[in-house]
């Protein structure tokens, strides 16, 4: 295929920028005014579905920002509501004249609950819990009200508290009966003895907890927060990314970064490594572990190192971080406490979580190929060298030098990414033709397409989806579904998200920006729809298979977030069907019978239920002898699930010829890695029954077909 896609997303937003946001100036000498001015303007400008910024958008705002700083209200008086009401309707005169009154007065008043806070949920751990008092606690937040004094919210946090402790003691005295059973002369602690612990260990969390997370926001951290709440009214996949969670953005999409590849954590003042990510530099050195703390750091051309303990974790990372070649030295402490200086290169690290793999599938004498792709990744400043369809590519030709005769391609929890490189990937399996059409406001449709007319796999096709599969993942589906190309094979339906975002660098707005970095805006400027005029959005794909799995009863689809864009369809594009027809609804028949009939299946769908209504109880009690008869009824049901994680299929996986060589000269854990998926595999029903279509398509005879050409 041709990458004449892969600036698309580059060259729209030139364009939306040179027609719309040049005409405009922005000065304002304080930099959170001056965000919420460009913000605004971007959003009333260039959304594709703008709304009215009035009092019923102010009164939306006001209820959900002061939800999403104060969830389970245990910091705000009703008082303060009272006093924050008085905003309810003006925010949205606030936003228009660059005014951030409510911002100030809100986040002033949350730093002064949050330090009440801290005496308070040490008060309440400072007393014992009486687990005999026959008491309830409601974990649904949302219909709670705000308490009307110190008492009240101290009583609050008490049952708060008192739950999140109940399981503490819960383990604590497990862990002494059970030292009491293999020790008969074990000498238990006394009940008294095991509460203070569970209760202490609760402090301990809590206190981390406010340390590294509340403590280290900063005022710039609270506004990206309200400033984020605004964008979100417009539709959920608008969002604001801070600086911070720009270059975030970046490496999820890119799946690799600049560093010395380590995973890091704040713990009370001290930043600790957490993982070491498999053949990057931390790991290549043999000299990092797991658990060292980092004390201070120096880079090659300083004299000096940095303390960072107490240092903010993103600031921390600054440091830490840093260009491919460089060197920087890090004192660490390790568990033992020594104390040393270890010197590390940085390079480019590849997250190789984010990247497809592939698997060879053998069944009796039947070999098939499975390709897991976690995204649809891309690096627009590499888009040669990195983007999910040129792997996939790969991975092709490596599963057919196997000699398999069907492909699974799973796209289970793939979240979507990349539009230009899912309408490359597609056409790796079509000759030539449409993928997805797209529209922005006002203006006609455009086809994107397909004009390759190679192909990498012309044998079967099955595309696996569950209800977290979304965008780029519908947009393939989709368009296979539409071709005849593929079975799909999932749950009722995928997320449901049919609109197109691009981010846009808020930087560029300015022309003399003396700020500093207002970061940048991930905005929906288009709808995306199937070939044949549908609309995914909200609907998703439904699938040709739908097999129960653990989300089929939870609500975790578009349709279910707020604010969402409304269902529409368009005319179809002009596409062919697949030519080499194979009787595709009688092997979907065999695969619906087969899955009325499958007793694993219905055991899924079971516990998919009883997961739904524990999920729906928010009542649970604070009487440790009734919590734990409903652990152990819980336990008791549970047990007739057993059968799921016990179950193992008749299929058999192996690497490639060209990953086994790597294994011989692998610099990583890869052989381990992959060996640990193919254990998962051989354990994946869903994965069970796709081989079972590939082999039924398999067995059937292809058909030629002259198939009409569908017109829009």
């Amino acid at each position: 295929m041709r990458r004449n896609y892969k600036v698309l997303l580059l060259s729209l937003l030139l364009a939306f920028a040179s027609c719309s946001f040049t005409t405009k100036k922005f000065s304002n000498p304080d930099k959170d005014k001056l965000l919420i001015q460009v913000i605004t303007f971007v959003l009333e400008q260039g959304h594709f579905d703008p709304i009215l910024i009035d009092d019923a958008f102010s009164a939306e705002l006001f209820k959900d920002y002061l939800e999403i700083i104060d969830p389970v209200k245990r910091y705000f008086y009703e008082s303060d509501f009272k006093e924050f009401e008085k905003y309810k309707l003006t925010i949205d005169n606030q936003l228009k004249a660059t005014d951030i009154t409510f911002f100030n007065v809100v986040h002033e008043r949350m730093l002064k609950r949050i330090e009440e806070a801290k005496v308070i949920y040490k008060e309440v751990l400072s007393e014992p819990f009486d687990y005999s008092v026959d008491e309830t606690f409601n974990t649904d937040y949302e219909n709670s009200s705000f308490t009307k004094n110190r008492k009240e919210l101290k009583e609050r946090w008490r049952q708060q508290l008192k739950f999140s402790t109940l399981s503490n003691y819960d383990d604590l005295l497990a862990q002494e009966e059970l030292a009491k059973k293999n020790d008969p002369s074990y000498v238990m602690k006394s009940e008294a003895e095991i509460e203070k612990e569970a209760r202490e260990s609760t402090l301990k969390s809590i206190d981390v907890y406010f340390n590294d997370n509340i403590d280290d926001l900063e005022r710039e951290d609270w506004f990206a927060i309200y400033v984020n709440t605004i964008v979100e009214e417009f539709d959920p996949h608008t969002y604001y990314l801070a600086p911070k969670n720009k270059e975030d953005f970046d490496q999820r999409m890119s799946g690799k970064l600049e560093g010395i590849g380590a995973r890091l954590q704040k713990r009370m003042d001290y930043i600790k490594i957490v993982e070491l990510i498999s053949g990057g530099p931390a790991w290549r050195s043999k000299e990092l572990e797991v658990e060292d703390i980092i004390l201070k750091v120096k880079q090659e051309d300083e004299a000096f190192p940095v303390n960072i303990v107490g240092m903010r974790i993103n600031d921390a990372i600054k440091y830490i971080k840093g260009p491919k070649g460089t060197k920087v030295t890090l004192t660490i402490k390790k568990v033992d406490g020594t104390i040393r200086d270890i010197t590390i290169t940085r390079d480019v690290v590849e997250l190789e979580e984010t990247y497809a793999k592939s698997s060879v599938v053998k069944k009796d004498n039947m070999i098939f190929g499975v390709i897991d792709l976690p995204s649809f990744y891309v690096d627009f400043k590499d888009y040669k060298n990195i983007n999910a369809a040129k792997d996939v590519k790969a991975e092709i030709e490596r599963l057919k030098a196997e000699g398999i005769q069907g492909l699974i391609l799973d796209l289970r929890n793939n979240g979507g990414g990349s539009l230009p490189t899912v309408v490359d990937m597609a056409g790796l399996f079509i000759k030539e033709g449409p993928i997805v059409q797209v529209r922005s406001t006002g203006e006609a449709k455009e086809v994107l397409r397909d004009k390759d007319k190679s192909i990498s796999w012309d044998g079967p096709l099955v595309i696996l989806v569950n209800e977290i599969s979304a965008s780029a993942s519908e947009i393939m589906a989709a368009a296979m579904q539409d071709y005849k190309r593929a079975i799909i094979i999932g749950g009722k339906q995928t997320y449901g998200k049919g609109t197109v975002q691009n981010v846009i660098n808020l930087n560029t707005m300015l022309r003399n920006n003396t700020s500093g970095d207002l970061g940048a805006l991930a905005l929906t400027t288009q709808k995306y729809y199937r070939i044949n005029g549908g609309s995914v959005q909200l609907e998703g794909v439904k699938s040709d298979v739908n097999v129960p799995g653990r989300f089929s009863f939870i609500e975790v689809g578009e349709k279910d977030k707020e604010n969402p864009l409304p269902w529409d369809e368009i005319d179809a594009a002009d596409y062919t069907p697949w030519e080499n027809y194979f009787d595709y609804e009688a092997t979907i028949k065999k695969s619906k019978e087969r899955i009325n009939h499958n007793q694993q299946l219905k055991l899924v769908e079971e516990n998919a239920k009883w997961v739904k209504s524990k999920i729906d109880e928010t009542v649970v009690s604070l009487n440790y002898k009734k919590y734990k008869a409903e652990l152990k009824l819980n336990e008791e049901e549970a047990k007739r699930f057993d059968a799921l994680t016990n179950y193992k299929t008749n299929l058999t996986f192996y690497s490639t010829k060209y990953e086994k060589e790597l294994f011989t000269k692998d610099t990583t854990d890869l052989k381990e890695k992959r060996e640990r998926w193919h254990e998962s595999l051989s354990h994946d029903i869903y994965i069970e029954e796709a081989v079972h279509v590939l082999e039924d398509l398999k067995t059937a005879s292809p058909i030629k077909k002259v198939v009409a050409t569908t017109k829009g």
